[in-house]
């Protein structure tokens, strides 16, 4: 029996890849799956994670506890690490000793505990292979920070990339998210003594950026993880990921589309952790409700929701114009095929959700990986377009939001290319198939036949 650790950092994020990879080594037989987050996270949800074993390690009573993340990433490294530690000792003792650890790199202290006990590691990156490789850049030093106008061509990355197109980490002076800056770079830190080097992605997406890491580090890719049921259906009863911080609203959602037309909607979600300005909020409001627009449904987290016009969203719903939820299952709307498009914040997690849903996509992007996957979704997949603000303003106008939206809707190349996109998703996760082949030889390493 392979047993197999993996702990995550404490963000819905990191949580869901790292689940679903674990999923799916432990659909194989003789491997044993334990996935750790920290006790702060378990205890906001109810998890059910099929035949994955949930253990939780302390944070020192989580980010409110802390104050900031500048107080609260060191007391995550310190109580973290004691009790990862315990839990490596105690599953020994217990006739399960571990035989790898896959690690968030954003927990690069967890490679040390594993070293300590002899136990190999695994770095497992929640973001594009094209992320990775800025951050490993600018790590180096080989991209100046911050990136600007005159920055050269990077190894592994397109030709002509503009200051827009990196993380924003890179781009926007560092005095601005100093921390989360660092938090990105270190997730490089352990990186050249990791035994393996794993990637939420699919070769076909990006294959120059495979390729460098490959050579790099060793990295191979293990994605998309997306649940089986949305991709190749080898994983039984692998419908959701099964670890929840918010709840979805899921039979107002389907009962809703369910009475629209196909490809006549535009869904709207900016994630679990993005804040748009009231200004913002309502610019998006009016465009989504201006004339000749068609239907919507749109995630307005509860945090958000007194930012929106007043009387919005029971407005909306009594013209039949659209739906205002405060979560949705994400997944099974993306599958519903009254699903036209959708417009995101293009978080790692939302970007290959609809990639494997054959979705195209309107990119809205706000701050750190979202970016450089905007310019992706735009330019190089060619699944969608990227809304613009005017020069010297930060809001995206109704017009402009409007004008995207419909583009995407009306023009029939972005949902080819997104059905194309869609069908090599599934492709690498089947049977046989790139990311398949990747996670075989991955168990292949400790002995599973």
């Amino acid at each position: 029996m392979i047993h197999v650790l993996l702990l995550s950092y404490p963000s819905q994020g990191h949580i869901n890849p790292l689940l679903q990879f674990a999923k799916r080594l432990a659909s194989h037989g003789g491997v044993r799956c334990t996935l750790a987050t920290t006790r702060s996270v378990l205890a906001s949800t109810n998890p059910s994670a099929g035949s994955v074993h949930i253990s939780g390690f302390s944070d020192g009573g989580g980010l409110d506890e802390a104050g900031d993340i500048s107080a609260y990433l060191p007391r995550l490294e310190s109580f973290g690490s004691d009790d990862v530690d315990d839990l490596l000792r105690s599953e020994s003792a217990e006739g399960r000793p571990v035989g790898i650890v896959v690690y968030d790199p954003l927990l690069p202290w967890a490679a040390r505990v594993a070293r300590r006990h002899g136990v190999p590691c695994a770095a497992f990156f929640t973001q594009a292979c094209s992320v990775n490789l800025a951050y490993a850049h600018a790590w180096t030093g080989l991209a100046t920070l911050p990136v600007g106008e005159d920055t050269a061509d990077l190894p592994g990355l397109p030709a002509g990339l503009k200051p827009r197109d990196f993380p924003s980490y890179l781009t926007e002076e560092r005095s601005n998210f100093p921390v989360y800056a660092e938090l990105a770079l270190n997730q490089l830190q352990e990186l050249t003594s990791a035994d393996h080097v794993l990637v939420n992605s699919f070769y076909e997406l990006q294959p120059e950026e495979a390729e460098y890491m490959a050579l790099a580090w060793g990295g191979v890719t293990v994605g998309p993880t997306v649940p089986s049921a949305y991709l190749d259906n080898r994983v039984p009863d692998d419908a959701s990921y099964g670890l929840e911080m918010h709840v979805p609203m899921a039979a107002a959602c389907r009962a809703w589309l369910d009475g629209r037309p196909e490809r006549s909607v535009a869904y709207v979600s900016f994630g679990s952790l993005v804040t748009l300005t009231a200004a913002q909020t309502a610019q998006l409001a009016e465009g989504l409700c201006g004339g000749a627009m068609p239907c919507f449904l749109w995630v307005v987290r509860a945090s958000e929701t007194p930012k929106l016009p007043e009387g919005f969203a029971e407005r909306a719903n009594a013209q039949g114009r659209g739906l205002v939820v405060e979560w949705s299952p994400q997944l099974e709307v993306l599958a519903h095929p009254a699903i036209g498009c959708f417009l995101t914040h293009c978080g790692w997690n939302s970007t290959t959700e609809a990639l494997a849903a054959g979705v195209p996509m309107v990119a809205m992007p706000q701050w750190s990986d979202q970016t450089m996957n905007a310019k992706y979704i735009e330019d190089v997949w060619r699944v969608g377009v990227r809304v613009r603000a005017d020069e010297g303003d930060e809001v995206i106008t109704k017009e402009e939001l409007q004008r995207c939206i419909k583009e995407v809707m009306e023009g029939g190349k972005y949902a080819q290319n997104a059905a194309i996109w869609s069908r090599k998703a599934k492709s690498a996760m089947s049977q046989g198939g790139s990311s398949d082949r990747n996670i075989n030889e991955f168990l292949a390493k400790f002995g599973h036949k």
